[in-house]
């Protein structure tokens, strides 16, 4: 049988076990996100404009963009990868450029993406905005192939 004074100090000490516990997990945690952040100076007024499309247009509803969001469409968060932006940097713009005039395709049996009728610049936005989610680093080896 336990006295008062042993269950206060089994609370107590608990109490404060679980409290460095967790203010080291805490800090733990920070620190490790700051660590693998992205580049923050790479957020240009393009790269904002870009964000603000792929909210405004919604997106999301049917992409994935590092995992997250609909899997009607294939995954962004790699495109600028993968449609050329590796070997030169303006192959992507025009990439982009081209396919979101070419939308929709009416191909039978496919699923269509809508025209959205972005201007130039938001178009240029849009694929400088990719291009800046392809280099975030805490995407933790997502998509899981180049494909998305």
């Amino acid at each position: 049988m336990q006295t008062k004074s042993a269950a206060r100090n089994i609370f107590y000490g608990g109490s404060l076990f679980f409290l460095i516990i967790f203010f080291g997990l805490t800090a733990q945690s920070h620190n490790f996100i700051v660590n693998k952040s992205t580049d923050s100076a790479g957020i240009t007024d393009k790269v904002r404009l870009g964000k603000k499309v792929w909210e405004d247009k919604a997106c999301v509803n049917c992409h994935t963009i590092m995992g997250e969001g609909a899997y009607f469409a294939p995954e962004l968060g790699n495109v600028a990868i993968r449609r050329g932006d590796k070997d030169d940097p303006k192959a992507f713009n025009e990439f982009l450029a081209e396919w979101m005039k070419a939308m929709p395709t009416k191909a039978e049996g496919r699923r269509q993406m809508p025209q959205f009728n972005l201007s130039d610049e938001e178009v240029d936005g849009l694929a400088e905005f990719f291009k800046w989610v392809g280099k975030i680093k805490t995407t933790d080896n997502w998509p899981p192939n180049e494909a998305g």
